[in-house]
């Protein structure tokens, strides 16, 4: 049976207790024909960086081929500059042939939490990740779970670190943007294994690869959004929620919660959008210690899907119609239940910004 690691206790699996993490995930894989490495829907930068750094890993030092890929589409600005920049060669999950003698890696994400579409019938050896998400790990030869780090990508740092492995621009560059993007809030969900491997990455990552990525071109749909959200916001004490009835892409979400959230007068940022039938959902919070991810997935119940992190948190919810007064029922639903979990139920709403101002910025 895996076993669920914390640090720093090492995984088992029934080798002896002396072997490195790295030491055990590399020992597993020296028999196999090639190791392809998958992620959670819409990958995002600590996704992809990870998966680049242990790709580099296996074949370094086991000389085994690999192979990434992406599960749905990549949009957000940045992750679609992060993947050109990088030349990231990524097969989507629905085109993955297996040969025999090939095992698969998950990577930033566990079976069976709903964030995936891969099928269930793969050889999956490893799981490696850093999400309080819990996943279905019975049978998974090799688990890696540190939810005590603030990316994944710092636990691959930490592979190959301790293998001695020569570390390439390109992948420093993919697991230094990876971390950043995972601890660039504030508070800052990081620990000092978190900016050590910042410090140790940082001479050897391309600082203007990483600056273009940063700094990525919004398309026109951006600012549309950003403007629905804007109309539609309401305060709620100090609980800002968002709604958006069209959003283009699932990123977005988090790309509005990401800005509400530095509002002064609120310590909760939440947005609920519309994409095609799925209502998704993306949380934000300032405080420390509130495992956002465990309250959005207590919300959400059995509605659909929901966890993340500390701070930052996601979810979606399948909708059996798209229909204005259907979405209306739903968002208030979520409202009532999200008021009622931050003992606010009772509370009113005030506009964002009051209709009458809004009305007279458009003449």
């Amino acid at each position: 049976m895996a076993r669920r690691c914390a640090d720093p206790e090492p995984v088992t699996s029934g080798k002896p207790s002396g072997l490195r993490r790295s030491d055990r995930f590399l020992a597993g894989l020296k028999d196999v024909s090639r190791v392809t490495f998958v992620s959670h829907v819409q990958p995002d930068p600590d996704s992809l960086g990870s998966m680049l750094g242990l790709a580099h890993l296996v074949e370094h030092e086991l000389g085994i081929p690999t192979r990434m890929s992406r599960d749905g589409l990549i949009n957000r600005a940045e992750n679609k500059e992060m993947v050109e920049l990088l030349d990231l060669d990524l097969i989507p999950v629905d085109e993955l042939e297996f040969q025999p003698g090939e095992v698969v890696v998950m990577v930033d994400s566990q079976p069976n939490t709903g964030r995936h579409t891969l099928c269930c019938d793969v050889l999956l050896y490893a799981v490696i990740d850093h999400h309080t998400t819990p996943g279905d790990l019975e049978g998974v030869p090799f688990v890696d779970v540190r939810p005590s780090l603030g990316a994944t990508c710092t636990l691959v740092t930490r592979y190959l670190i301790e293998q001695e492995v020569p570390i390439p621009a390109r992948v420093a560059t993919a697991l230094t943007y990876g971390i950043e993007t995972e601890v660039s809030g504030f508070p800052r969900e990081a620990t000092e294994v978190d900016d050590g491997a910042l410090q140790f990455l940082f001479p050897l990552a391309d600082k203007n690869i990483v600056a273009q990525i940063r700094n990525a071109r919004l398309p026109h749909h951006h600012f549309e959004v950003l403007l629905q959200a804007l109309q539609s916001s309401f305060i709620y004490d100090r609980l800002i929620i968002s709604w958006v009835n069209n959003l283009p892409q699932p990123e977005q979400a988090a790309e509005i919660v990401d800005f509400m959230v530095r509002f002064d007068k609120v310590d909760w940022a939440l947005c609920g959008g519309v994409c095609g039938d799925k209502l998704v959902l993306s949380l934000r919070t300032s405080l420390h210690g509130v495992q956002a991810g465990d309250l959005l997935r207590r919300v959400v119940g059995k509605l659909g899907k929901a966890g993340g992190h500390d701070r930052r948190a996601g979810g979606c919810i399948p909708l059996t119609s798209t229909t204005v007064s259907a979405v209306e029922d739903l968002q208030a639903e979520l409202r009532r239940r999200f008021l009622k979990a931050l003992l606010n139920e009772d509370c009113r709403g005030q506009r964002l910004v009051p209709l009458r101002e809004m009305l007279q910025n458009l003449q």
